[in-house]
């Protein structure tokens, strides 16, 4: 993905890890906007909206999203119209969800994955373009789901 305005956002569980994360985003040169929390106990939902939207509207090109254990805050984004969150904690996983699902936001876990593997997660998805051809067929299918449609 280019150098665009990337989402990041967590609750108070996935603080220290998103703190970490942003360190390698500016390390590399990133753009990023934090939709909070701020280390104050939280609720997920709530940030993960915020980033979600910012996502879904073309404000921000992806996010990427930090709980304990990802999950919940991947379940929350995805109730957004236009989101395909992935919660991921191996790189096979990362790498694979952009290449065939073309997601817009990854989600981590903080007391699943360590910041190494953290950072190389947050690498493959930045870095991973989507492959498009037959996937791009799936994905459509998705989004029309998105929109309430029946396929």
């Amino acid at each position: 993905m280019e150098h665009k305005l990337i989402a990041v956002a967590s609750d108070h569980a996935g603080y220290p890890l998103k703190q970490h994360i942003i360190g390698y985003l500016e390390e590399m040169g990133y753009r990023y906007k934090d939709f909070g929390c701020n280390g104050e106990r939280s609720d997920y939902p709530v940030y993960a909206e915020r980033a979600a939207k910012a996502v879904a509207s073309g404000e921000c090109c992806c996010g990427l999203l930090f709980c304990g254990t990802g999950i919940g805050i991947s379940i929350a984004a995805n109730k957004i119209k236009g989101i395909r969150c992935a919660c991921c904690s191996d790189a096979y996983s990362a790498e694979f969800s952009r290449l065939h699902n073309d997601v817009n936001m990854l989600a981590l876990g903080s007391r699943v994955v360590g910041t190494g593997l953290a950072v190389k997660l947050v690498e493959l998805f930045l870095t991973t373009e989507f492959e498009g051809g037959r996937h791009k067929d799936r994905v459509d299918l998705i989004m029309e789901l998105d929109a309430g449609k029946e396929i």
